[in-house]
């Protein structure tokens, strides 16, 4: 937890120190109160004394509860700042973390899970130190300050208060022990709770269509009721706490009071009234001993599942990214993309997904990649922007090792078409704009050039708001087609040198893909386009078309030449295209 400590900014750890000098003057000025009370009983006991000497010493007690108070309002006030400020930067940081990691990192952790680190935990861990700022603080420091007060005073009373102590101490060191290992289970049951409420919303169309909203409510409840039982058994079991510390401070008391009185009982008449002082003294001493251990107590109940907390955040930031940033801004070429005998396979796995794959890819060239499902299409096309980095061998851009380039300079040079398109919940515009480099803006003329060339004019002006319209998170109010387009849209409206297109026209019908490919050409025709593509209709006037089986190249050649020469190309063209349409492309 202290890691996390570390990155607060010089603000906060200056708020930190403040706290720290408030909270030595508030135990100061409660530990001062019990002397007051002293002096008060001797005053009033002694004959002769004046009642304004006793008014005296009553004032004092006001000013130092008054100035207790006032130090004790500075002290939240700052601990608020620090555990707000703290909760700010850790969300901060892990997003940022987050946006570095590469798909495998993502699968790690799961999406569920990051989701909870960034929100429940960072709570977690911000709820104790609003709080234990405060009580991890001014606990010690009154328990010590307490014990040298009364140290000396009566070797009776100070028997019964460390026992009283020990006690204490013995029952919150087993119901830690039993309540430790739950809160690590509580956590990772929440993050289960948030990947079935995830899967539920976004399958929502799913679920509906196979009636399976029982079956996914039994999944949610199993899921609830675990986390639920874990919960409770937490509770009840940090519930004991309480009637344990009421037991030990009124049994502490009790202890006090009756050897007070067997000692006062067997004193002489003039140590009696000395020894009923010491007894106040002591009582009210020995109460702010105890009453330090009840607000360690109090951070003992934040601490297992922050700490829990704190270690998962932990290992979210400490992750090293397997996908690093190089040092170079712009390659020797313009517009080339090439494979060097390239083979990956996921990490983890046994077997490659791709097999000694070589190609190039010249400027203004549109490279296509055709095969089976599984045949590792899209894992090649992934394998350029970097969402995975190649096992073997070396995927080129520009004559420069992908590996070598800076991440940011690598993804202005592509402009990327995923096969499952993303849409943010902002307007139509901002969707296309989403692409914008620095040193390149992207005019609202652009956006409209743009989308009239990915074939998505007639929808967006249909649209209320037209260019301005919003779209619903993940595009839930448009299309899988409308999607596509926008996706392409966003794409070519940042002027890249490589397109990827990973099959990125599924969704769209013939006569429109027709449309759009015709666009692209003339749009695109000085850039490097790559497509993944399951239609023979889409990439047949690609100029070169490579095929894949079981991660290997099987054949490589313009359309014409693959009906020729390959046979895998050939099956795939005739269970889409038919014998005779085939004769006469």
């Amino acid at each position: 937890m202290l890691k996390l400590f570390k990155k607060m900014g010089k603000r906060e750890l200056i708020y930190a120190i403040i706290c720290v000098l408030f909270i030595s003057f508030n135990v100061y000025l409660e530990l001062k109160i019990p002397d007051y009370m002293s002096e008060i009983t001797v005053l009033v006991q002694t004959e002769g004394v004046n009642i304004s000497e006793v008014l005296k010493e009553g004032a004092y007690m006001i000013l130092c509860a008054f100035g207790s108070l006032v130090a004790s309002f500075i002290v939240g006030y700052f601990a608020a700042n620090v555990a707000s400020y703290f909760g700010k930067i850790t969300r901060k940081n892990i997003f940022e973390k987050v946006g570095k990691f590469g798909t495998n990192e993502i699968k790690v952790f799961s999406t569920s899970s990051l989701i909870t680190r960034t929100t429940n935990d960072v709570n977690q861990v911000q709820m104790l130190i609003s709080f234990g700022l405060q009580a991890m603080i001014k606990a010690p420091i009154m328990a010590s300050w307490a014990i040298l007060k009364i140290s000396g005073k009566n070797s009776y009373w100070s028997i019964a208060t460390a026992l009283g102590v020990l006690v204490l101490l013995i029952v919150i060191i087993t119901i830690m022990a039993l309540v430790f290992p739950k809160f690590k289970i509580v956590q990772k049951l929440t993050d289960n709770l948030n990947r079935i409420t995830r899967e539920n919303l976004t399958g929502i169309r799913v679920i509906r269509a196979f009636n399976a909203e029982n079956f996914q409510q039994k999944r949610f409840e199993n899921a609830n009721e675990e986390l639920k039982n874990t919960q409770l058994f937490n509770q009840k079991t940090m519930g004991l706490l309480s009637p344990f510390m009421s037991m030990v401070s009124s049994g502490l008391s009790l202890a006090i009071y009756v050897i007070g009185a067997i000692l006062i009982n067997e004193a002489g008449i003039l140590d009696k009234l000395t020894l009923f002082g010491d007894m106040v003294v002591f009582s009210s001493y020995a109460m702010q001993v105890i009453m330090s251990f009840i607000m360690l107590v109090m951070i003992f109940i934040l601490l297992p599942r922050a700490s829990i907390s704190a270690k998962r955040i932990l290992e979210v930031l400490e992750t090293d990214e397997k996908i690093k940033d190089g040092d170079k801004e712009s390659g020797k070429e313009k517009g080339t993309v090439e494979f060097k005998n390239v083979s990956f396979k996921y990490p983890d796995a046994e077997e490659y997904m791709l097999e000694n794959i070589s190609f190039k890819a010249n400027k203004g060239e549109t490279i296509a990649f055709i095969g089976s499902t599984g045949s590792g299409k899209s894992t090649l096309i992934n394998l350029v922007p970097r969402f995975y980095d190649a096992t073997e061998g070396e995927v080129l851009v520009d004559g420069i090792n992908v590996k070598d380039y800076k991440i940011e300079a690598l993804n202005n040079i592509i402009g990327y078409v995923p096969q499952k398109a993303v849409m943010f919940s902002m307007s139509v515009k901002d969707n296309v704009k989403y692409g914008e480099k620095e040193n390149h803006d992207i005019s609202d003329e652009k956006v409209k050039e743009v989308i009239k060339i990915a074939e998505g004019e007639d929808f967006v002006l249909k649209m209320e708001d037209t260019y301005d319209a919003k779209i619903a998170r993940g595009g839930t109010n448009i299309s899988g087609g409308q999607k596509q387009r926008l996706a392409i849209a966003r794409a070519i409206a940042r002027d890249p040198e490589i397109y990827i297109f990973d099959d990125s026209f599924s969704a769209l019908d013939y006569k429109t893909d027709f449309k759009l490919r015709q666009n692209l050409k003339k749009y695109t025709k000085d850039a490097t386009s790559l497509i993944v593509a399951q239609r023979i209709g889409t990439i047949k006037e690609a100029d070169k078309i490579y095929v894949l089986d079981e991660g290997k190249i099987v054949g490589s050649g313009t359309h014409q030449e693959l009906l020729k020469n390959c046979e895998i190309y050939r099956e795939i063209a005739m269970s889409q295209l038919g014998e005779e349409e085939l004769n006469n492309a």
